[in-house]
């Protein structure tokens, strides 16, 4: 099993994101890091994903560049398979796609212009369709009832990896199930390792009902962490999502813990990991330093 250990700025922003993302950005190259993941929030301050991966990937060479997650819904995937593809063929075979349908968020959700009993069935339909116009080939789509209408539609470049995988997230059993059925890989958040194992349950069950396999290397998990106690917004996140989960069973303090929250997800068998920091710290290269000499070590060949 091959140990990744990855890190990401959540939905935050960065208090000066002109110098501190380069600074982040290089930090991670250089202290030995899988990989670098944003995620999307319209409303929010974080630096949208793809652009903000594109500056990534022009100033590293190793680093590989994650989304998590990059909202499909309200996306023409034609368009969308365009720009995954692009980013992966510029960084030479670097994007790790990681998607789903978006926060039920009213607010985010009109940035979308999808309603949220639409998400999924719109998720549904561009999933496949990505997949199909990374292979090159002319694609012809539509129908009654289909969202998307396309006739001969050819979408270059190809991307460099082949096959190009698509990580979902989610826990909730619908997303469960979603998993199986459209994904290449499992990302979930705010989940303990024994969430992560009975989950992984559903989704090998609804994988095969589908005809269909998860590899054994694409199980991961996101893992929020403080250096010193938890943020009120961590924990009225908790309330809101996990109600009745302790916030500390989510959400390591201090690195000792970290490291000792990603062994168990290790023992239950998952190896790719993006840590998140509750708070942005005074110096990145100095947390990376400290991150990276706690949990690189339990990085495998």
């Amino acid at each position: 099993m091959k140990v990744r250990i990855g890190f990401g700025l959540g939905t935050q922003g960065l208090d000066d994101p002109g110098s501190r993302f380069a600074e982040l950005v290089d930090g991670l190259e250089q202290c030995g890091f899988d990989s670098l993941w944003l995620s999307e929030r319209v409303s929010g301050p974080a630096p949208d994903p793809l652009i903000g991966l594109a500056v990534a990937a022009g100033r590293t060479t190793k680093l590989k560049l994650g989304t998590s997650v990059l909202v499909v819904p309200g996306r023409n995937p034609a368009l969308l398979a365009k720009e995954l593809a692009s980013l992966d063929v510029l960084s030479n075979g670097r994007m790790l796609p990681a998607v789903g349908l978006g926060v039920a968020n009213p607010v985010e959700q009109q940035a979308f212009g999808v309603e949220r009993g639409d998400r999924a069935a719109w998720f549904d339909e561009a999933i496949p369709l990505l997949r199909r116009f990374w292979s090159g080939e002319p694609v012809d789509h539509g129908g009654p009832g289909s969202r998307f209408q396309f006739s001969g539609l050819r979408v270059l470049p190809r991307p460099v990896q082949d096959p190009f995988d698509v990580w979902l997230g989610g826990l909730a059993p619908s997303e469960l199930r979603r998993v199986g059925r459209l994904g290449d890989g499992w990302l979930p958040s705010f989940c303990t390792p024994d969430d992560a194992s009975a989950g992984r349950v559903v989704v090998e069950q609804a994988a095969a009902e589908a005809g269909r396999a998860i590899d054994s290397e694409h199980w991961g998990a996101l893992v929020v962490y403080a250096r010193s106690g938890l943020p009120a917004r961590l924990v009225d996140a908790v309330s809101a999502r996990r109600p009745g989960v302790d916030p500390a069973a989510l959400f390591p303090v201090g690195l000792d813990a970290v490291r000792a929250q990603v062994e168990r997800f290790v023992e239950v068998g998952f190896s790719k990991f993006v840590l998140i920091p509750a708070e942005e710290p005074a110096s990145w290269s100095a947390e990376l330093e400290d991150l990276a000499a706690a949990v690189l070590p339990l990085q495998t060949r």
